[in-house]
């Protein structure tokens, strides 16, 4: 355990606030494919019962029309995220017509690329530039990989944990750059770290061979339909997933916010010539650059500043700093109902408080790259007994290296403990120890074993655990108030994007570029 982590966690321990460490918030973002009861994408639009993907605060789509996107607001317990989480699907379920969720990140049987419909969000400015920036993604990437499906994390310490926290560290900047300085920190020694959330929580090791109309090097036949690799832990997190070739020149640090802001606005202003070959005439793409705009940068952890209503992001963090972190390294988990479960989530907020905690420096190019390649061989090769990683510069058996990740995060778990005799963030470190001690205790080889056993292709084994949760959802009783809520949301969430619609009164051609002139 290196010095610095050992000393601030024997001060928070002596701390009188006992509990200083509780209370940060906890939100998620979870997408799912809309599929039809024979397993093909759906073509419906958006349940307009739903409300507007445009403006509803919990209900949206993600690339495709096909691809729901549900949002829970932050809550200080996991429970209640969890909870809300279930309410929105017991919602949709409420709504859908002979529709189901797929249940994993890897998509169902996609004909081609023209078979995925492109989220719509209607007549707006706003909402013209959502769809073109997804057309863009279509274009530079292909359609079939935007039906990947994640489960993205949100998480920011509690607040009176700073102020104390600065204290301890006897700083003297202001508060804001202080908590910016530390996020980045974090967010650096996730980067370094970050391969162990392949490993304990991949769930995608298999793929319909659909998404792959040719067999890339190295993935193996499970069966006539399905692709595998034998010791993947998610493919969604591997070079045919989000790791796309295109971005891998970008290298954005991580250094400080005002590095990482300047390379994303430099990537967003710099002309590239495979994408200046598309062209923009016809609104097929934003821009010609590298990144349309920021969220195209497919980082697993990002800096998450609230925007307002037309800011960009990179704007909201130099002017109001860093408000909470984004986790995009979670596969959706295929035995869970709602794709991701309460003990995941605890042991997520402690090695994010961890990785704060622990010593952290700057990453220069060579270390980035390095941080890098380690996650993506631990998606696609994380369960070899023999993997070994890199660091400083030398090589490192990945499980001896999760063990000793697991050894660091016992004292924080403890303080995440303390008050509570059930020790639930004990119980759930014990639980991916586990998985580190045996590699078939992973569900990426419990999923690749079940199909094995049942003699399922990966679409059979989707669509069967994909009814199981319908099921599951049905049989949850909704509320008459629930059901009322949620109607005032929707129809609330229509009048909101008519008066968007109606407030428009510049071109669209006017309104982009003094979206991307913002300084």
């Amino acid at each position: 355990m290196d010095k610095r982590l050992q000393d601030r966690l024997r001060r928070l321990m002596n701390t009188s606030q006992k509990e200083i460490l509780k209370g940060g918030k906890k939100g998620i973002e979870k997408e799912s494919l809309r599929i039809t009861l024979e397993g093909k994408l759906a073509h419906t639009p958006h349940p307009r019962s739903l409300g507007s993907a445009l403006t509803h605060p919990y209900l949206t789509t993600d690339y495709s029309e096909s691809l729901l996107e549900f949002i829970t607001p932050p809550y200080s317990e996991i429970p209640e995220t969890l909870a809300f989480l279930s309410l929105t699907h017991q919602l949709v379920y409420h709504h859908l017509e002979r529709e189901l969720l797929w249940a994993t990140s890897m998509p169902c049987a996609v004909k081609d690329d023209s078979s995925v419909p492109i989220a719509c969000y209607g007549r707006s400015n706003v909402g013209k530039m959502k769809h073109i920036y997804r057309r863009g993604l279509g274009y530079r990437y292909g359609r079939m990989m935007q039906t990947i499906a994640g489960v993205h994390f949100n998480y920011s310490l509690p607040e009176a944990f700073w102020p104390i926290f600065k204290e301890q560290e006897n700083n003297t900047q202001p508060l804001q750059e202080f908590i910016n300085e530390h996020y980045f920190c974090l967010l650096r020694n996730f980067q370094r770290l970050g391969w162990l959330v392949s490993y304990l929580f991949g769930a995608s090791p298999a793929v319909c061979k659909s998404f792959l109309k040719v067999r890339p090097e190295g993935l193996s036949e499970f069966d006539p339909g399905t692709y595998f690799l034998p010791y993947a832990t998610s493919l969604r997190m591997s070079d045919i997933g989000y790791k796309n070739k295109h971005q891998t020149n970008l290298d954005i640090s991580y250094n400080s916010l005002s590095e990482y802001v300047a390379g994303l606005t430099h990537a967003i202003e710099t002309p590239y010539p495979p994408y200046e070959k598309i062209g923009i005439g016809g609104h097929h793409q934003l821009n010609t650059n590298r990144l349309q705009i920021e969220n195209e940068y497919y980082s697993f952890i990002r800096p998450k500043q609230v925007a307002r209503s037309g800011e960009k992001p990179t704007l909201a963090l130099k002017r109001r700093g860093v408000q909470y972190v984004e986790v995009r390294a979670l596969d959706v988990s295929a035995h869970d109902p709602l794709g991701v479960n309460e003990s995941q989530l605890r042991f997520l907020e402690a090695l994010l408080i961890l990785c704060l905690l622990k010593e952290s420096l700057p990453m220069n190019a060579e270390q980035r790259r390095t941080a890098d390649h380690n996650q993506r061989i631990a998606a696609c090769c994380g369960r070899d007994p023999h993997l070994e990683l890199q660091t400083h510069g030398q090589a490192r058996f990945l499980r001896d290296w999760a063990q000793e990740i697991c050894d660091e995060m016992t004292g924080v778990c403890e303080l995440l403990d303390q008050g509570d005799p059930q020790r639930p963030y004990a119980k759930a470190l014990a639980i991916q120890q586990e998985k580190v001690l045996q590699e078939e205790k992973t569900p990426s080889a419990q999923i690749l074993a079940e199909m094995k056993q049942r003699q399922e292709s990966f679409n059979e084994f989707a669509m069967r655990l994909s009814k199981n949760h319908a099921e599951y959802f049905k049989q949850l009783p909704l509320k008459k108030d629930q059901l009322q809520y949620f109607a005032g949301l929707a129809q609330q969430s229509w009048q909101q994007q008519r008066a968007v619609e109606a407030a428009d009164n510049i071109p669209f051609k006017e309104y982009l570029a003094r979206y991307f002139a913002q300084r």
